[in-house]
């Protein structure tokens, strides 16, 4: 299981040290979670602190675009090469453009579904992305539960990617800690984000450490 701690719920006001925090004990992604307030109903961070948040990791970058304007905002953070670019689905009228585009500047191409939204809406463009996040909270705050019925869309997401021989991953965001990690890997799950359990604890590494066992 990688881990992809989210800044989202970092100390801001010491956000260099906290990312040098989770890349030294041992995350394998920072997860960034861009909104523009207009998508979700908050407002986050833009390339200048995202490019220091950038200088600042020892990791690859996760980046999660939770906006409207998705080309806008692909061209707007693709010089950082992340390793990551998500887009959600519900959003993109041109979703196999887009995908083709992010792939032109050299980036892995992620498509995100919110929690009402099918597997099956990404069915025929799912052999062109690198990885399908599932969003197991409602997108736009942290520290929100996990919602159950995300298991069973990993199992079905997993049936898809298998039968079709592919290596696409899936990475689940949303709610993630130590009592429910073993439910996300046995659904499948690759990757999961967590961001409140990972920050509030006192050691960074036990609680990496207890998502990745």
């Amino acid at each position: 299981m990688l881990v992809a701690p989210s800044i989202l719920s970092a100390d801001f006001g010491k956000l260099q040290k906290e990312i040098e925090a989770i890349c030294d004990a041992g995350c394998d992604l920072v997860h960034i979670d861009v909104m523009d307030g207009h998508f979700v109903p908050n407002l986050t961070i833009g390339p200048v602190v995202v490019g220091a948040a950038a200088k600042a990791a020892t990791k690859p970058l996760d980046i999660h675009l939770m906006v409207e304007n998705n080309t806008f905002f692909t061209e707007l953070f693709a010089p950082l090469k992340p390793k990551y670019l998500s887009f959600h689905i519900e959003e993109e009228k041109h979703p196999h453009r887009l995908i083709q585009k992010i792939k032109s500047y050299g980036i892995s191409p992620a498509i995100v579904l919110n929690p009402h939204t099918s597997p099956k809406s990404i069915e025929y463009i799912l052999e062109d992305i690198d990885m399908a996040l599932l969003m197991s909270v409602n997108p736009g705050f942290g520290g929100q539960s996990f919602i159950p019925s995300t298991l069973k869309k990993i199992e079905i997401l997993r049936k898809m990617i298998d039968g079709a021989g592919l290596k696409t991953l899936i990475e689940v965001d949303g709610g993630v800690t130590d009592k429910n990690i073993h439910l996300l890997k046995n659904a499948g799950a690759d990757i999961v984000v967590a961001g409140n359990y990972i920050f509030s604890s006192p050691s960074y590494k036990k609680a990496i450490d207890s998502l990745r066992a």
